[in-house]
């Protein structure tokens, strides 16, 4: 926990065994997967970050400074500049380097770097009021200009860095650049109107309202870097979408932040990123002088490494090891819930563009058995493409319940007795909305069997599978979302802003009611819009939400852990090794 926040209090997700225990009992739990009227639904589930329920511990002070930390992750960062990232990987490391201006208490938008903030009437203007003494890690002072620099050199982009390949968000939050290069398929005006700089103070202007502010600004990939860090470069290296990123981006010692830590080390053959605290950092100092985050892709070598104090944390815990973990003394903290998968039918494959045969297909899905047999305890059924904890969820959406017997009437209707489809699941990963990929795809691809599609399989790799899907190369896949941050348009805009190949559906009221809510500044309004939007996209039905996921983290008995995040942003500063 950070001193210079605000007193707000700390509303994570409980960390003790107990707490993972009662959570459980909460969740039907049928082996057989039928449907029981005593499940949970999104209707009565509690989405809220109550307060954590286990004591501070007394800290190992000797540990704590000759240890070095040590957590496991499924997957190595991508880039040390934040910019060019849009994987949580990424983030979890470059959250603890590089501050934002504004940062999340649960899903709660609070100060970071700027310890106080504004916006006109219009949403047009945003004055950031900085910290004062705030320094980068190479020693040069946080100010506006500092701030100024960031988002001039991001709209200033040109070639392959306005590729989405390498800002993604960015262009998503901004629209298109100073100049946009037509190679790069950015058709978008840009929507930055510039910065202004007054000691203290950074006004960032942009030309129009969107529902992306201010969440944009607490967003790990517009994290303030030290512009004198950033002189030792040059954004010019990426020509094409296809070149790689630049070497700095590889490399430790290279751009500087204002976190907790800084990166010392990044040794590729190893797989191992080694941060050391930042000792003048503007906060409350981090408790555990060396954090190491070491890539081990295999969940049962996580769990493994942990059992044997190779390391002493890790993430995405398998549902089944939750419990086994918990009686052996580890501590599996639960993450809330702010997350969806779902399963696509791209409306670009003729067969999936009949109406009659998406609702077949969803009357078919069993996804309460999916949630009591593959889902965490604490997981619900979805009935949209949001959380119920955002405001616009709404309660009248059509909800296609488990019905085997409609779905196949529906496909005779249809003429589509002797359907086949080609569906997509991706390999050799876990996310936190999908623990176990491979036993959701075998759920669903029986079910769809039951009622007479015969269902081809597509194994992609996870590097393969985000182009495969966004390319539309798939009929029927797996995916979802972990909110950002706490608005309903980084859930729908993110999907069905506007027309794209891999959903493949035209429906002009859709994109056209988004465009709107999107524009409009008064969050109540916007609610209003959200709550129809979501009956509207839920009759058109181009997918199939299945279910809200609370992800597992674990830690070493001997840790006393951090808040854990539902938007799964951790603050490794927070943790500490405890006195036996």
């Amino acid at each position: 926990m950070r001193t210079s926040r605000p007193s707000i209090a700390r509303r994570a997700i409980g960390a003790s065994a107990g707490a993972i225990l009662s959570l459980g009992l909460l969740v039907a739990c049928g082996s057989d997967g039928d449907s029981n009227e005593d499940a949970q639904t999104a209707e009565d589930f509690d989405f809220s970050c109550p307060e954590r329920t286990d004591a501070e511990r007394t800290p190992d002070e000797t540990a704590n400074e000759d240890t070095p930390f040590v957590f496991g992750t499924p997957g190595d960062p991508s880039s040390l500049d934040p910019v060019f990232a849009s994987d949580g990987e990424t983030f979890r490391v470059t959250r603890q380097i590089y501050d934002t201006l504004l940062d999340h208490d649960c899903t709660e938008i609070v100060p970071g770097l700027a310890e106080d903030w504004e916006q006109n009437e219009d949403g047009t203007e945003w004055t950031f009021h900085l910290r004062e003494g705030v320094t980068f890690h190479d020693g040069a002072p946080l100010d506006g200009a500092a701030v100024c620099a960031n988002f001039d050199r991001w709209n200033n982009f040109t070639g392959g860095y306005q590729s989405p390949n390498y800002t993604y968000y960015y262009s998503n939050f901004f629209g298109g650049f100073a100049e946009n290069d037509p190679d790069m398929g950015i058709e978008a005006e840009t929507n930055y109107a510039g910065c202004e700089a007054d000691g203290l103070t950074a006004t960032i202007r942009i030309n129009e309202y969107t529902a992306n502010f201010p969440g944009a600004f607490s967003m790990a990939t517009t994290a303030i870097v030290s512009p004198a860090s950033l002189e030792q470069i040059t954004d010019d290296e990426v020509q094409t979408a296809d070149d790689p990123l630049p070497g700095y981006t590889q490399e430790s010692g290279v751009l500087a932040g204002t976190g907790p830590y800084q990166l010392t080390e990044w040794d590729h053959g190893e797989q191992a990123v080694t941060l050391e605290r930042f000792d003048d950092y503007w906060g409350e100092p981090a408790k555990v002088r060396t954090v190491i985050f070491r890539t081990i892709s295999d969940e049962n070598a996580r769990r493994q490494a942990l059992d044997a104090g190779d390391i002493h944390g890790y993430d995405l815990v398998a549902p089944a090891d939750v419990q086994p973990l918990v009686e052996a003394g580890s501590q599996v903290p639960t993450r809330g819930v702010f997350n969806i998968l779902y399963m696509t039918y791209n409306q670009t494959y003729e067969d999936l563009a009949d109406h009659s045969v998406r609702e077949a297909l969803s009357h078919a899905v069993n996804r309460q058995r999916i949630v009591d047999s593959v889902l965490p305890p604490g997981g619900t059924v979805a009935t949209q493409f949001m959380p119920p904890s955002l405001e616009g969820w709404s309660e009248d959406v059509v909800e296609y319940e488990y019905d085997p017997d409609r779905a196949t009437e529906l496909l005779a209707e249809a003429g589509q007795e002797d359907l086949t489809l080609e569906f997509c699941y991706p390999t050799d990963v876990s996310r936190p909305y999908m623990p176990a990929p491979k036993d959701i795809f075998d759920i669903i691809a029986s079910d769809l069997e039951a009622v007479g599609v015969t269902v081809e399989a597509m194994p992609i790799t996870w590097v393969e599978y985000i182009p495969a899907t966004r390319s539309g190369e798939c009929p029927l896949y797996l995916l979802g979302w972990t909110g950002d941050f706490n608005e309903a348009y980084n859930f729908l805009g993110t999907w069905f802003a506007t027309e794209s190949t891999e959903w493949g559906f035209d429906n002009a009221e859709i994109f056209d009611g988004l465009a709107e809510a999107a524009a409009e500044p008064d969050p109540a309004v916007r609610a209003g819009h959200w709550t129809s939007l979501n009956e509207i996209i839920m009759e058109e039905l181009p997918g199939l939400p299945i279910s809200h996921s609370p992800p597992s983290i674990a830690f070493a008995p001997n840790v006393y852990p951090m808040d854990v995040s539902p938007l799964t942003q951790e603050d490794f500063s927070e943790m500490y090794f405890a006195a036996e």
